[in-house]
């Protein structure tokens, strides 16, 4: 299962005020973080897991992840707002072939227009696979949910699927991706294939990608990342290992409902022979114009950040990320893997992560695309007081609704070397002073594994967030909270 800041991450922001520069545009305000109620029996989330947000209008919006009952059994949830109102969560009601105990985890989701809504993700059927699911929200209510299909070369028993993402740019037309276990005449030749899903008018058919010629006969491939602009018009992002065994970026790209094969990124020129190539997020201004951001090795085994881009749909050589001033020989560069590229126009991106400095020091750090052109990063400030991000802080997830004005969320340690939470704002292309947020309850710290897993800002105004912090007993519940 896919857990938190400890495992992927999150970004910590729990919910109060910003302060601005004197002369700056005005920024969000947000109001008061309110705790998540549970449906009946939940107690807490494990491990803070409230890993998404989906907002196709303000005051409309799904938040999707687990909790625990008092049994410690595992269930997934989804928390509707409705017009500004959030409702009572819902328990995801599992496939009908789920094991008693599925522990069934949503990974994303996707709303096209307000009240219909898919998340995804995975359960263990009775079997003990397993296996992905869908769970489709039309009109305001929510269906069980339903095993996803898998390509006809699918491993039978001992099958493990992973649903990763979801894309819906139109009711019931959605695509999802993710990786299957493929069978083969042997069993000890079993490999992982990533897989396409795609929705059309409601129904759910799988196809697998061609890999490049030189994929390895168990490729390890897998898709992570998806973003469609329309129905049939679509691109994903994932991973895949050569015959020699060395991890590259992929990419495939959905043109008129017909998926191209997969080509692996070119890295930066400075990668080395075993560059162990991860890719994080994936934005889109459209369709033909993406950027993903990853990471990548060195010939001197120093792991850097790249961004990679396509202009016209053909894709670049990736770009490695000038970091600032200050960063170490080998600065471990690492995005925390939830929403971490925003790309609201052309030629215009943002993206944040984590970096360690020369005094061996984790520091968070901001970086803009302007005009088709990387910028040196910036150092995430800390409010006074602040030691330094943390192994499990730095920059963690952004939104932009349009170019030069942005939010980003991020973690840090304050003095007592408790985690806390800030919101750094971008007006007219300039990075705007931050501020430590309040969190629900009279809570003191969002914890190693809690924070906001969900920051969005539709473009018609106003903000939600959503995550989990550390409540009074030491459990992880989960809050929302919205600005305007």
């Amino acid at each position: 299962m896919k857990f938190a800041r400890t495992a992927f991450a999150t970004f910590a922001v729990a919910l109060g005020t910003f302060v601005v520069d004197a002369g700056a545009s005005t920024v969000p305000t947000w109001k008061g973080a309110q705790t998540v109620t549970l449906p009946n029996g939940g107690s807490s989330l494990p491990q803070g897991y409230l890993p998404d947000l989906s907002c196709p209008s303000t005051g409309n919006c799904i938040a999707a992840g687990d909790f625990v009952d008092n049994s410690s059994n595992n269930f997934g949830f989804i928390a509707n707002e409705v017009m500004g109102t959030w409702k009572v969560p819902i328990t995801i009601v599992p496939p009908s072939n789920a094991a008693t105990k599925p522990g069934l985890t949503p990974y994303g989701s996707s709303c096209a227009t307000a009240g219909n809504c898919v998340v995804v993700g995975n359960y263990v059927d009775g079997a003990g696979d397993s296996l992905g699911f869908v769970a489709s929200e039309v009109g305001g209510s929510w269906h069980s949910a339903t095993q996803v299909p898998l390509p006809p070369n699918a491993l039978g028993a001992g099958q493990t699927t992973l649903v990763s993402a979801v894309s819906c740019p139109s009711n019931a037309s959605c695509t999802a991706v993710g990786s299957y276990s493929a069978a083969s005449a042997s069993p000890l030749l079993a490999s992982t294939q990533g897989v396409i899903l795609s929705e059309v008018k409601g129904s759910w058919r799988a196809a697998v990608i061609a890999l490049p010629a030189n994929a390895n006969v168990n490729p390890m491939a897998s898709l992570g990342q998806v973003a469609c602009s329309t129905a049939g018009s679509c691109v994903a992002t994932g991973t895949y290992v050569d015959t020699n065994s060395v991890s590259h970026g992929l990419i495939v790209t959905d043109t008129a409902g017909v998926w191209s094969n997969g080509a692996a990124m070119t890295l930066p020129a400075n990668a080395g022979a075993y560059p162990n190539a991860k890719v994080s997020s994936l934005a889109c201004a459209s369709v033909r114009s993406c950027t993903a951001i990853g990471t990548y090795l060195t010939r001197q085994g120093r792991r850097e950040g790249f961004t990679i881009g396509s202009t016209n749909g053909v894709w670049h050589r990736a770009v490695r990320i000038k970091l600032p001033a200050g960063a170490g020989a080998n600065p471990r560069v690492f995005f925390f893997g939830f929403a971490g590229v925003s790309c609201p126009a052309v030629a215009s991106c943002t993206t944040g992560g984590q970096y360690v400095d020369a005094s061996g020091n984790y520091q968070g750090f901001v970086l803009n695309q302007v005009k088709g052109v990387w910028q040196t990063a910036t150092v995430l400030q800390l409010p006074a007081g602040a030691s330094m991000v943390g192994p499990y802080g730095g920059a963690v997830a952004v939104t932009c609704v349009a170019a030069g004005t942005c939010s980003e969320g991020a973690a840090y340690l304050d003095a007592r070397g408790d985690y806390q939470a800030l919101v750094v704002s971008e007006v007219a292309d300039r990075w705007v002073a931050s501020t430590t947020m309040s969190l629900p309850s009279g809570a003191t710290a969002v914890g190693i594994d809690g924070g906001v897993y969900g920051l969005v800002c539709p473009a018609s105004g106003g903000c939600t967030a959503s995550g989990s912090y550390l409540d009074a007993r030491g459990s992880y519940q989960g809050f929302t909270a919205t600005a305007n």
